[in-house]
């Protein structure tokens, strides 16, 4: 029952290097980035000698030169005769390692073939169900005066970070994993400590040392992990939707139940989330019909600004 760690370190490195993972077997893996630890788990499976590999979306939190890094060991794998089965939303992968192609749709099979029958509209019509007209809509909307302005930010891991926001404009942020985008935007909303900086609001300067404060100021934000930060995934559609609101739809500390249905079904046929009813439990529904409640709690709060951190991770090209 004991463990020979000298054995177990050296066995571990060496699989580390044959896979070009470049950090210490004795590293704890929670202070390793989110990229480490997709390709820590791949190599556990490989330890294990399996002949089979079943990745589930494995790039989905990763950037472009990290998901290049990962495409690298599948196709060590793939050379050393491991059989792959890759699962994927990002379909340029898909066409940059694979061999053969198959499209599910509700629980059926549309269809499979080599990846040469297959070009990008022909993918996306199968998946979807008909044609995509466009992959983006247009750009519309005129841009106003300044609303959200965050002057000289400062926390564990952002450093003298400043923007301003206009009102009908979308501000976007880019950087590598760890490069502290998430950070800089829970540090503004008081979700993580922030210790210097000041954050203006339609001109008036404003403290925001908690969530709560954001919250009542009229600020929204879509989290990067929307089972763990972003839904109570045992509660219905209604009740989170009405989250924000509560205060707003009670009196005495009670719900009125009336308003809340009226606000939750609104946002519920407003972002065409699939379900039965309002009534239906968020852990049942996909990722991208999670997301959309996500967004219309926020919606139903009638946030004059919106923190979106990844969106999009995790939902279809539909």
């Amino acid at each position: 029952g004991m463990i020979n760690w000298k054995e177990m370190n050296a066995r571990s490195a060496k699989l580390l290097e044959s896979l070009n993972i470049n950090v210490p077997p004795t590293q704890m893996l929670d202070e390793c980035s989110v990229a480490i630890q997709q390709m820590i788990a791949i190599a556990r499976a490989v330890d294990m000698k399996c002949k089979v590999l079943i990745l589930d979306e494995p790039t989905a939190p990763l950037t472009e030169d990290e998901v290049d890094k990962l495409l690298d060991i599948v196709m060590k794998l793939k050379k050393k005769g491991y059989v792959i089965i890759y699962i994927s939303h990002r379909l340029p992968e898909l066409f940059k390692i694979g061999d053969r192609i198959t499209v599910l749709r509700d629980g059926k099979l549309i269809t499979t073939g080599p990846i040469e029958d297959f070009d990008t509209p022909k993918l996306i019509k199968a998946m979807v169900g008909r044609e995509l007209s466009y992959e983006y809509p247009e750009k519309s909307g005129k841009v106003g005066d300044v609303i959200f302005e965050a002057k000289n930010i400062y926390s564990e891991k952002v450093q003298n970070i400043s923007f301003k926001v206009r009102a009908g404009e979308i501000l976007g942020i880019g950087g590598l994993v760890g490069a502290g985008r998430t950070e800089l935007l829970r540090a503004i909303y008081g979700a993580d400590l922030r210790y210097a900086g000041e954050i203006y609001l339609e001109g008036k300067k404003v403290k925001i040392n908690r969530p709560e404060d954001a919250v009542k100021l009229g600020i929204g934000f879509v989290t990067e992990d929307r089972k763990r930060q972003g839904l109570l995934l045992d509660y219905s559609i209604c009740y989170n939707t009405s989250l924000p609101i509560l205060k707003r739809i009670s009196n005495l500390g009670v719900i009125n139940k009336i308003k809340e249905r009226k606000i939750a079904t609104k946002e519920w046929e407003d972002l065409r989330i699939k379900a039965p009813s309002i009534d239906t439990k968020a852990s049942t529904l996909s990722g991208g019909n999670q997301q959309k409640i996500v967004l219309a709690k926020w919606l139903a709060a009638d946030c004059k600004v919106i923190f979106m951190d990844e969106p999009t991770r995790g939902v279809d090209v539909n």
